[in-house]
């Protein structure tokens, strides 16, 4: 195609792209994506042909642009009917060929302006766009998220962390000057002049390693970024939910092949459980950058390939600080449905619920810790009651591994504070749908509640007072890693206490949250999901840090007599 085409997408986009460049330093609540299924948004019928698309998709070949050797059926299962997709992903037999593939494709995508490259991206997320309900169902059916979160994680929010990967990207990039300056130095009765100009150089090959549970929202933030600044992308999706990210794969490739550029920069490798091969990719020598989402072991080794660019979240074990409340009954809501948002699968989740022994300072008057316990555990099992809300905010369990484990929950040395009752979904009668369980540890057992209980488990721990509270909450986010960490105090000495020594154990703190925002939601443009700063992850999304190490700034000097 002719170049101005292909310089056409950024003029379509620059508004949008200065737009979310404003906004990343602003840190104001910005969202270019609407976050409401609405068809008064999206379209009158958008949600029907988004479903026909996902319906007609089960059971057949994927199309991807990209070559392979063969058909993969993936390892897709349904946590709402327990049904498999059946849905086969084209594949290498040997990892090796996509690294080929991605390095043959590459030389032409460096090349490009950044500014160029930055508009075949946000073209590609307007494809995504208009796919939001086809990407909801498949978000749906293979994480077990409700249908507004899987709409909203995996489209408008996933779609926003896209751009503001793409925007910093692009600001990082053109930083500094993007033409030949003349330098000129005075030497006494002379001068030297040099020419100078400087290339940003990509590092190579990226990979993107997804997770089962936000196979978009994780993934897409350090594809983009990866991608803006240059580097290709293998995304090696969980072998669980690869139809979500086949789906963004599927819209980059079009937006690169409408510019004549080869849609292989980006490829989709797709494995099984049986026969992984993620470890052949990551280790591989001419894969550059990694970005990992998932367990601490895996990702322990994924850090320790001295020669990557590594970006990790992992696994933390989140905490809650209740010192004193103005509301009681608010409070205990709005963490009740925390805990309850898809069943805790949520790596900012909250776990383990401090209280002090001697109970707590509540609208004035004295709560005792067991009216507290009482409060948080009545809102868990209202919440869980209610046949309209339980079925939207419970979504189903994604693997049967994490119901195992909450069951075996029960056999901690804790005591029982909550046995959930059943939830049933009319919809679908066969999910795997688990209610918070409720356990009590004691604060000298961190064998306990010193580790994450990934999925539908609550603790409380009873401790000697808040200090004390909130000294077992840095110790773990330091040993263990915390994402999140929720603290309810209407006391300002004990807020600055709590946010000093929380913040210096690299735990963002989210305090006296009451309302309709969770301590779980992250905001696009204004919130840094994951510091850097503790095990649970060595990578904050998104800082420029998180773009900065994708690139070099190489320069090139030309003397001038």
């Amino acid at each position: 195609m002719a170049a101005f085409e292909v310089t056409e997408f950024f003029v379509r986009h620059e508004a949008t792209l200065n737009r979310a460049i404003d906004a990343i330093h602003e840190r104001l609540f910005y969202a270019h994506y609407p976050e409401s299924p609405s068809g008064k948004i999206y379209g009158e019928t958008a949600n029907d042909e988004g479903r026909a698309a996902f319906e007609a998709q089960l059971g057949r070949l994927f199309d991807l642009r990209q070559q392979a050797d063969r058909s993969l059926v993936s390892d897709e299962v349904s946590p709402f009917t327990l049904n498999p997709l059946h849905i086969s992903y084209p594949v290498h037999d040997a990892p090796e060929a996509y690294i080929s593939a991605s390095q043959a494709a590459a030389p032409a995508w460096q090349r490009l302006d950044a500014y160029i490259r930055a508009g075949i991206l946000v073209e590609s997320l307007e494809g995504v766009r208009r796919r939001f309900f086809e990407l909801a169902y498949a978000t749906m059916h293979t994480t077990g998220q409700a249908f507004v979160m899987s709409f909203q994680a995996s489209g408008p929010h996933a779609a926003d962390r896209a751009l503001e990967a793409v925007a910093l990207g692009l600001h990082e990039q053109t930083r500094f000057p993007g033409r030949t300056v003349e330098w000129v130095k005075p030497m006494g009765k002379g001068e030297v002049r040099i020419d100078k100009r400087w290339h940003n150089v990509p590092r190579g090959v990226s990979l993107c390693i997804g997770v089962s549970t936000f196979p978009v929202w994780n993934t897409l933030p350090g594809l983009y970024a990866s991608l803006g600044t240059g580097n290709t992308a293998i995304v090696k999706p969980h072998p669980a939910a690869v139809y979500p990210l086949a789906l963004v794969v599927q819209e980059i490739q079009r937006a690169l092949e409408a510019v004549g550029l080869d849609p292989q920069i980006v490829q989709l490798a797709t494995d099984t459980a049986a026969e992984p091969i993620t470890t052949q990719l990551a280790a591989h020598p001419d894969v550059r950058i990694i970005d990992f989402t998932g367990g601490s072991q895996y990702g322990a080794y994924v850090e320790s390939l001295a020669d990557k660019i590594v970006f990790t979240e992992k696994s933390g074990v989140n905490s809650v600080i209740i010192d004193s409340v103005e509301d009681l009954k608010a409070a205990m809501g709005n963490l009740a449905m925390s805990v309850s948002l898809y069943s805790g699968q949520m790596c900012t989740a909250p776990q383990n619920f401090f209280i002090p022994e001697g109970g707590i300072e509540a609208g004035g008057s004295h709560a005792s810790y067991e009216s507290v316990v009482a409060a948080l555990t009545g809102a868990i099992q209202a919440l869980a009651a209610d046949p309209r809300m339980a079925p939207n905010i419970l979504g189903a369990i994604q693997s049967p591994r994490t119901l195992d484990r909450s069951q075996q929950a029960r056999m901690l040395d804790a005591r029982l504070l909550l046995d959930p009752q059943p939830a049933p979904n009319p919809e679908y009668p066969e999910a795997r749908i688990a209610a918070p369980l409720v356990l009590e540890a004691q604060a000298d057992r961190k064998d306990v509640f010193g580790q994450e209980l990934f999925g539908p488990v609550v603790l409380v721990i009873p401790t000697r007072n808040t200090p004390h509270s909130v000294a077992l909450a840095r110790e773990l986010a330091l040993e263990k890693g915390a994402i999140s960490c929720a603290a309810y105090t209407t006391d300002e000495e004990m807020m600055e206490l709590i946010e000093s020594e929380m913040t210096s154990a690299g735990a963002p703190v989210s305090f006296n949250f009451s309302g309709p925002v969770l301590i779980n939601q992250n905001a696009t443009f204004s919130d840094f999901h994951v510091t850097g700063a503790n095990p649970a992850g060595n990578a904050s999304i998104s800082d420029p840090s998180f773009i900065r190490r994708r690139f070099s700034v190489v320069g090139t000097r030309v003397y001038k007599p």
